[in-house]
C-alpha cells in the first residue's frame, strides 16, 4: 500500500477547548480532515476545571457559527441567549456535544509530547517543507503513538502553566515548598473542602485582574457568613480610577459588576489592598506564611495564598519546531506589537488572522490564549476568528483567509503586566481613561464582545 500523501494526512488539532473544537468545525466546513487531541478526559477539561465561574458574556456570544451548523442536525439548541453559562455550563451544553458530534475525530487521553517534522529536527534545512509533521503522543495508560499530520494547530491554551508569584517572574523563593497553602486559580467555595480551606482564615490574593476580582468577591462573601475571614488583596501597583475595571461604564457589564464586587470588598473591610507590593519571598512561621516584598515589607501573616497573577504557554513540546516568536510575550512576531502592554497602556488589537500567526515553520499555528502568549487580553470570539482564517488558507482559499471579518476596536490592556507598576502612578491617574468604557468586539454583521475563561 502507498503511504498517504501529505494533503491526505488529517490536521492535527491540540486541544479540545473552544477553539480547538471551533478549529475542528472550520476544517470540516472546508472539507479537511481535523483530528482532536485531548489530554483530559473530556471536551472543556480546562474550562471545567473553573467550572463555578461565571463567563462575561450570554450564550448568543460564546459559540462559533460553523460549530453550530454541526449542531444543528443533532436537535442541539443555543441555551438562553441573555442567559451567562458557567464555565461548566459552557462544558456541558456546548463544548461536549460538539465533541460528540465530532465523534472519533476527537481522542481523549491523549497528550501531545513532542512535533517535528518527519526525519528532521530543527537544525535540517534540507526537503524540510516537503515532509510531514510527525506528533508524539502518550496516553493515560503509558502508551506512545506517532501521528503524521500535514498541519498542527496548536489550541492548548496557558491553563496548566499559570504564573508564579514573583515580581521577576520566577516562583518567589520558598513558593515551592510553601505549595500546600498556595493554590494558583479562583476557589470553588461550594465545594465544602474548599470551604473548609478557607472559611475564618486570612488569604492573600495576588493579582489585579478579573481572576483576583473574582476571588475577592468570593471570599467578601464567605466573610458575610464565617467570622474571621478575610482577604489581604495584593497589588504591585496603588489604586487608582482603573483598578476595578469599567464599572457601571463597562459594556461587558458582567464585568463591571465584578469589579465593582470588588470595590465593595474593599471598602466593606472584607478584604485590605496592600499596593506596590513585589512578592520576593514566602516565609513559614509557625502553621502560617509571610509574604516578603522586594522592599523588605513583610506582610502579617497568612493562612492561604492564592495566586492570580495570569498564564504563559508550553512551548516545550514544540522545541523541534522552528517558531518565530516575540522575546518578551512568546506571540507570534507579527501579532505580538498589537498586543503588547508594554507598548499599550491602552491598546488596540486590530483583527488578524493567517498571517500573523504563521511562523518560519509553514503548517504549524498557535492559535486560542496560547497565541497571545503572556499577554492577558484574549477574547474568544478573536479565536473563533483566528481558526477561520486558517482552515480557510489550509483549503488554498487565500482571498477568504486574508479577508476580515473581524472588527476590534480598543479593548483594555490598560495595566497590563508588562507595564512596571507605579504606586504612586497609580494613584494620580487620571479618572476613566480608555478603558472605563471598553468598546464591543464585533464578527461579521455584528456580535457582542466575549471574554474566555470568564475574563
Amino acid at each position: 500500500m502507498n503511504a498517504p500523501t501529505t494533503d491526505q494526512l488529517p490536521v492535527v488539532v491540540v486541544g479540545a477547548g473552544p477553539i480547538g473544537l471551533a478549529a475542528a468545525a472550520r476544517l470540516i466546513e472546508r472539507g479537511l480532515e481535523p483530528l482532536v487531541l485531548e489530554a483530559g478526559p473530556s471536551a472543556g477539561t480546562a474550562v471545567r476545571a473553573w467550572s463555578h465561574v461565571r463567563l462575561f458574556s450570554p450564550w448568543a456570544e460564546v459559540s462559533d457559527p460553523a460549530a453550530e451548523k454541526l449542531l444543528a442536525p443533532t436537535g442541539w439548541v443555543r441555551p438562553d441567549g441573555t442567559a451567562y453559562p458557567t464555565g461548566g455550563d459552557w462544558a456541558e451544553h456546548y463544548l461536549q456535544p460538539l465533541a460528540d458530534v465530532l465523534g472519533d475525530k476527537v481522542r481523549y487521553g491523549a497528550t501531545v509530547t513532542g512535533v517535528a517534522r518527519a526525519g528532521r529536527d530543527r537544525i535540517v534545512d534540507s526537503g524540510r517543507d516537503e515532509q510531514p509533521f510527525t506528533v508524539h503522543i502518550q496516553f493515560a495508560d503509558g502508551r506512545e503513538e506517532l501521528l503524521a499530520a500535514r498541519a498542527v494547530i496548536d489550541a492548548s491554551g496557558t491553563w496548566s502553566t499559570p504564573s508564579p508569584m514573583g515580581a521577576d517572574g520566577l516562583p518567589a523563593l520558598g513558593e515551592k515548598t510553601a505549595a500546600d497553602r498556595i493554590s494558583y486559580q479562583v476557589p470553588d467555595l461550594g465545594d465544602p473542602a474548599v470551604r473548609a480551606r478557607y472559611a475564618g482564615k486570612r488569604t492573600a490574593v495576588i493579582g489585579s485582574g478579573a481572576s483576583a476580582f473574582t476571588a475577592l468577591a468570593y471570599l467578601a462573601d464567605l466573610a458575610k457568613e464565617e467570622k474571621g475571614t478575610h482577604a489581604a488583596w495584593i497589588l504591585r501597583r496603588g489604586i487608582g480610577a482603573s483598578t476595578y475595571g469599567g464599572g457601571e461604564a463597562d459594556e461587558l457589564p458582567a464585568r463591571g459588576a465584578l469589579g465593582l464586587r470588588a470595590k465593595a470588598a474593599v471598602e466593606a473591610g472584607h478584604a485590605s489592598a496592600i499596593t506596590g507590593f513585589r512578592t520576593q519571598a514566602v516565609e513559614r512561621e509557625g502553621d502560617r506564611l509571610v509574604l516578603v516584598a522586594e522592599d523588605g515589607r513583610r506582610l502579617d501573616p497568612v493562612d492561604e495564598v492564592i495566586v492570580l497573577t495570569g498564564f504563559r504557554p508550553d512551548l516545550s513540546f514544540l522545541s523541534e519546531l522552528r517558531l518565530g516568536l516575540d522575546e518578551r510575550l512568546q506571540a507570534p512576531t507579527a501579532l505580538a506589537p498589537l498586543i503588547d502592554p508594554n507598548v499599550h497602556s491602552c491598546g488596540t488589537v486590530y483583527p488578524h488572522g493567517v498571517n500573523e500567526l504563521s511562523h518560519p515553520e509553514k503548517g504549524v499555528y498557535l492559535v486560542g490564549m496560547k497565541s497571545y502568549g503572556r499577554a492577558p487580553t484574549f477574547l474568544a470570539m478573536t479565536g473563533y476568528e483566528q481558526v477561520r482564517s486558517i482552515a480557510a488558507a489550509l483549503a488554498g482559499d487565500q482571498e477568504a483567509a486574508e479577508r476580515v471579518e473581524l472588527t476590534l476596536p480598543e479593548t483594555g490592556v490598560c495595566g497590563g503586566a508588562g507595564l512596571f507598576d507605579d504606586p504612586d502612578a497609580a494613584q494620580s491617574s487620571e479618572g476613566g481613561g480608555c478603558c472605563a468604557a471598553p468598546a464591543t468586539l464585533q464578527i461579521g454583521i455584528g456580535a457582542p464582545a466575549t471574554t474566555s475563561g470568564g475574563c
